[in-house]
């Protein structure tokens, strides 16, 4: 027991301190680690229809949908409604239970979360309609204009 107490005189300020931050640097890699690990569930990519198709992503794939409602695709029958989302290349088919935003309509962009099956339909579970760009992500937007399908009501871009 006179060793212990003996070590401890023997080491400097300098290295007491380098011990802390060591220590004080693990425990927060390991905080880091968890978070980022409790998280790598919740976390969505975002996919338009054309990048969707290009992933060939299997089916249960979670991700989110964003895009244009196809102009004719609409059919609601209860709660339920099947639309079309394009972007103006290529088109996947949506089915969604339950109520849809207010603002949702043909031709509006949406994004929409839910998993892909494995007959190729999209199965959403939360739908979001925009009103403007905030709804839609910046890249679907870029997309649109570069396609020209990118149409803003009543004010310019």
């Amino acid at each position: 027991m006179t060793v212990q107490p003996a070590l401890r005189r023997s080491m400097t300020r300098k290295q007491k301190r380098l011990i802390t931050i060591g220590t004080l640097g693990v425990v927060l890699a390991v905080a880091v680690g968890m978070i980022l690990y409790a998280l790598s569930g919740q976390i969505s990519f975002f996919y338009s229809p054309s990048q969707a198709k290009e992933a060939a992503l299997a089916s249960g794939t979670s991700f989110r949908l964003g895009g244009l409602v196809k102009d004719g695709s609409w059919k609601k029958t209860g709660e339920e409604s099947d639309f079309i989302v394009t972007d103006g290349e290529t088109e996947l088919s949506v089915h969604y239970v339950g109520l849809l935003p207010d603002l949702f309509r043909e031709g509006q962009g949406i994004v929409a979360d839910g998993t892909l099956g494995a007959d190729g339909v999209f199965a959403a579970n939360r739908v979001l309609a925009k009103h403007d760009e905030n709804y839609m992500p910046k890249e679907v937007v870029e997309e649109l204009k570069a396609r020209g399908e990118w149409q803003r009501d009543g004010a310019g871009s």
